[in-house]
């Protein structure tokens, strides 16, 4: 049995061992607290708290610097991220990581401070040779990540080290490249292969992604939101629909904003504004909040369905918005012929971008008050090539094609570059002038800037050319061009056609069908005009039928007026008129100038009655009906109607338009 004083002593060094590892248990809990609110400050962007707290602190562990370094990087304070790095009393490889990474996530010229710290480390891990090829892949140094992949340890590669270099490879368009990374990985992972979905839908290779969504083991919100934009893009809606709804009705996954931005902006886009408002009311029963990229899709949505106040509405909603939330709504209230509106709104916008200049320029541009876009051309801060571009637009859209040309000269003298849309827009204003000295000059300042491939500057070189009588070149010009596109053909047919070249359009069109292009309004507006001018009737109607029975699109008054004079000149006057009868609008004054034009050909007096009066009552002040009855008057020996009608022409006052002609000098 121990003595009473043993006893007491070893009781008194218990008590003191409890004591000590109570204490180092606190201390350890409290530095465990620290660094978690040092993460959680800098996160926030609380940087002065994180800082107070870190200074404060009577024990630091390695964490601890971990912590307050990657505050600084997460705040952009690259710099001081690197001081805190430095001072680390003894680094791991956590703390190398955490620099790295801060690295990797700064501008790529900063990809270089990285290597080296890579390069200084004596022991790596995963997560080491993770960051650096995403870093490298980020910066689009590609065959660099490519490099350190392959020194990677097989057994860290997949799924992350993979993925990015995937990632990488696309980025940059190798989609080959991705897909021999992604085939040769032993372990892959969602995002592995939501990677190469959309890599695939980015390439249109809609089949192959398609092929590869189905194989997919697991499918999440990302994979779901790739496959589905990526058949939007494509023109797929219904196929694009109806995955969204098989994504709600099989699959556990919850929509998130990013899904809903895609479907808004395809609604939108295509015009399906039932499904729209579906899409609206599935937020609100979801309870979703209009964060800033959703507002901003709702609100272009609803410009786009033309429902103002709807926009209005959601904009209203909105609790954060951005200068795109603003440009959005100025952008609707523009579209939907809202101007003063959207000037009023402009006016109070907190902060304006070219954006938000530009639309308004457009916006009063396309009512004609030219003088107001130039009055806020000249109030922008900065003049970049856009706002040039969106002044020089509206010249040409309002048909002042030299003033056009003379702005477009003042930005070259600015020294302001033209993008392409600048140059196919001044190329639209020397073909509205038929000016083809001015339309070579800027072809070959086309030539000089490299831009000769841009397809838009293609079509429009396509159209300058063949509008100034030069179907030779345009021809030329077209047959460069690599892929051509329904833009691309139209311009080409209605230029075959305005030159007198009917067969040759015709030819064009049937071409453009067996390359699997599908017609449009504006291409049968153009063979139609080539039947016209050919005088081939039977084909005429035949390509008039099949616009409706083959290809679903509507005749516009455009393609009856082309009709009409199709049949006129062929002296089919009375079907003509039944033509006009069987429209489901009311005929435009081109459609019975058309018939009156047939009627002087033909000596049909009747015909020309029935034109001229439908004719004067749409266009009072025109003096073309009035010169064609008396010259059937005349010649139906009816002089003194003849004279009685000019008599009245004179007691109204109509005169006839005087010709006039141009020269450049």
């Amino acid at each position: 049995m121990l003595a009473k004083p043993t006893i007491l002593l070893l009781q008194k060094r218990l008590f003191r061992l409890k004591y000590s590892n109570t204490h180092t248990n606190r201390a350890g809990k409290f530095i465990v607290h620290c660094n978690s609110q040092i993460t959680k400050h800098g996160r926030n962007g609380n940087l002065k708290e994180a800082e107070s707290i870190f200074s404060r602190m009577p024990q630091k562990n390695v964490i601890s610097w971990t912590a307050i370094l990657t505050a600084y990087y997460e705040n952009g304070h690259i710099a001081k991220a690197r001081e805190m790095f430095d001072k680390i009393p003894q680094k791991t490889t956590a703390s190398y990581n955490a620099m790295i990474t801060a690295y990797t996530r700064s501008k790529p010229i900063m990809m270089r401070e990285a290597s080296k710290l890579f390069a200084e480390m004596t022991e790596r891990n995963s997560v080491s040779y993770a960051t650096m090829i995403t870093g490298l892949a980020r910066a689009g140094m590609v065959d660099n990540a490519e490099e350190l992949y392959l020194e990677t340890p097989l057994e860290w590669r997949d799924p992350v080290c993979s993925n990015a270099l995937i990632s990488g490879h696309l980025k940059v368009g190798r989609l080959e490249e991705a897909i021999r990374i992604f085939e040769g990985m032993v372990k892959r992972d969602v995002v592995s292969w939501s990677s190469m979905i959309d890599g695939y839908c980015k390439k249109e290779k809609i089949d192959h992604a398609r092929e590869l969504f189905e194989k997919m083991p697991e499918r999440n919100v990302v994979t779901w939101t790739a496959m589905i934009d990526g058949h939007m893009k494509m023109g797929c809606y219904e196929v694009g629909f109806g995955l969204f709804l098989r994504m709600r009705n099989e699959a556990f996954v919850q929509v998130n904003s990013m899904m809903l931005t895609v479907m808004f902006e395809a609604c939108g886009e295509f015009g399906k504004y039932k499904e729209g408002i579906q899409m609206h009311g599935l937020v609100s029963r979801v309870g979703f909040q209009f964060d800033v990229f959703l507002g901003n899709a709702v609100i272009t949505m609803y410009s786009r369905f033309g429902f103002v106040d709807e926009a209005r509405k959601i904009f209203g909603m909105m609790t954060k918005k951005d200068v795109v939330s603003w440009n959005s709504l100025i952008a609707c209230y523009v579209q939907n012929d809202e101007v003063e509106e959207a000037y009023v709104l402009f006016e109070k916008t907190p902060k304006k971008d070219v954006i938000s200049w530009t639309t308004m320029i457009t916006g009063f541009s396309s009512k004609g008050k030219m003088g107001k876009s130039i009055e806020l051309f000249r109030m922008m801060p900065k003049q970049d090539d856009i706002a040039w571009t969106a002044v020089i637009s509206g010249f040409v859209g309002n048909s002042a094609y030299e003033e056009a040309i003379y702005w477009f000269i003042e930005m070259v003298r600015k020294m302001v570059r033209p993008n392409p849309l600048t140059l196919s827009t001044v190329l639209s204003a020397s073909a509205g002038l038929a000016t083809l000295k001015q339309g070579l000059l800027i072809h070959t300042l086309v030539l000089k800037m490299g831009m000769e491939f841009d397809l838009s500057i293609q079509n429009s070189l396509v159209s300058m050319y063949t509008k100034c009588g030069n179907v030779a070149d345009g021809h030329q010009i077209f047959m460069s061009i690599k892929s051509p596109n329904i833009v691309s053909f139209n311009t080409m047919i209605t230029g075959f056609a305005q030159n007198g070249f009917g067969e040759e359009a015709l030819e064009m069109f049937h071409k453009m069908l067996n390359g699997g292009q599908k017609p449009n309004q504006i291409t049968f507006l153009g063979v139609l005009s080539a039947c016209t001018h050919a005088g081939l009737l039977e084909q005429g109607w035949n390509h008039f039928r099949s616009m409706q029975s083959l290809y679903q699109i509507d005749p516009g008054p455009h393609h009856y007026a082309c009709m009409v004079d199709l049949l006129g000149r062929a002296g089919f006057l009375d079907d003509a008129i039944d033509l006009i009868h069987s429209m489901p609008c009311e005929p435009h004054s081109g459609i019975w100038g058309a018939l009156l034009g047939a009627s002087r050909m033909h000596l049909r007096l009747d015909v020309a009655k029935l034109a001229a009066q439908q004719l004067l009552e749409l266009e009072p002040d025109n003096a073309a009906p009035y010169a064609v009855l008396s010259y059937l008057y005349s010649s139906a020996g009816r002089k003194s109607d003849s004279e009685q009608l000019r008599m009245a022409q004179r007691l109204k006052g109509v005169k006839k338009s005087p010709g006039c002609s141009w020269i450049i000098v």
